[in-house]
């Protein structure tokens, strides 16, 4: 059912699952507090409970009610990015269920820029919890459509706002200690945070896996098989994100270029409708050229290593 902004509070209220569309992907959220709802979205998702949630608030004074501490460094990306496609991971108060944070004593926060999200949460007034709106591991939603074709069956109420805009999910960072680290590259690009912040840390022994979403080595995956070429095209320099069907379906399915003029922005927007696209060709494999590491390129190689990660059999098992 496609709902009203306010039917689709009242149903979060009632705990409820509500689709609702981000710029980044659409999202599948229940009231943060309400965990026979939160519980619902991993059901729904066939999501590992040790995986944790971002929970979406309307705005920076709504972000402080969940949290206890406020490093230097978060407070100023706050300020400069939300609302926006970044996340940051801090300390949370002893109100936030274990079960949205994975039992950690951190929680993911952000304040979404899409304006049904947040006419959603002003709403609803309160805290929304909110993974990608699609089976665990599977490509993550950009339009209702993707919505609908994934979970249908188990979710009533989506909000259609058209094709998301970032079309990747949310940077993620945390601060231990008061240091900030990259968890997860995504909507914002790493160099725009090192200029506001400073230098930015790769993840370090102290962080886990389950500190943020995201950090799995294999997720975002189509059910095709995907491979990543070896050859790396220099920055800036015609078309960028090639992704081709072996063997080709159709000559006009063989191909999807993310963005012709090498666009790491257009790139990003088209990267999980391409991949989905490409998925139901019905082909052996999918190959992917790499893009350029650098701004959202960054976010893009990400998704493109996690989608075509395989676990390595141990001897002995099957």
């Amino acid at each position: 059912m496609r709902p009203s902004i306010t039917q689709a509070a009242a149903a979060l209220l009632r705990g409820e699952l509500v689709a609702f569309p981000t710029e980044t992907v659409y999202g599948l959220g229940a009231h943060a507090f309400d965990e026979r709802a939160v519980a619902q979205i991993f059901e729904a998702k066939g999501r590992p409970t040790f995986d944790p949630l971002i929970v979406h608030v309307a705005d920076h004074a709504s972000a402080e009610l969940l949290v206890t501490e406020w490093p230097k460094a978060a407070r100023r990306l706050a300020a400069h990015f939300w609302p926006g496609p970044l996340t940051l991971v801090l300390p949370k108060r002893a109100e936030v269920p274990d079960l949205v944070t994975a039992g950690e004593p951190t929680v993911a926060v952000r304040v979404p820029a899409h304006p049904l999200a947040l006419a959603l949460l002003r709403a609803a007034g309160v805290p929304i919890a909110a993974p990608s709106a699609n089976l665990f591991g599977r490509i993550s939603p950009t339009t209702a459509a993707h919505v609908e074709e994934q979970l249908g069956g188990v979710v009533k109420w989506i909000l259609d706002g058209g094709p998301t805009t970032v079309g990747v999910e949310s940077t993620i960072l945390a601060f231990p200690e008061g240091r900030p680290v990259l968890l997860r590259p995504g909507g914002v690009p790493l160099e725009a945070i090192e200029a506001l912040i400073g230098p930015v840390e790769a993840p370090g022994p102290e962080v886990r896996a389950t500190m943020a979403p995201g950090q799995l080595p294999q997720h975002y995956a189509p059910r095709t098989p995907l491979y990543i070429l070896p050859r790396r095209p220099p920055p800036g320099v015609g078309p960028i994100g090639r992704l081709a069907l072996i063997p080709p379906a159709d000559p006009g399915d063989v191909l999807e270029v993310l963005s012709p003029s090498g666009d790491l922005t257009e790139a990003a927007a088209r990267l999980f409708a391409a991949m989905r696209k490409l998925d139901q060709s019905g082909v052996a494999a999918i190959v992917a050229d790499p893009v350029p590491a650098i701004g959202l390129g960054r976010a893009i190689m990400d998704r493109l290593q996690r989608a075509a990660f395989r676990p390595v059999a141990k001897p002995g098992l099957k």
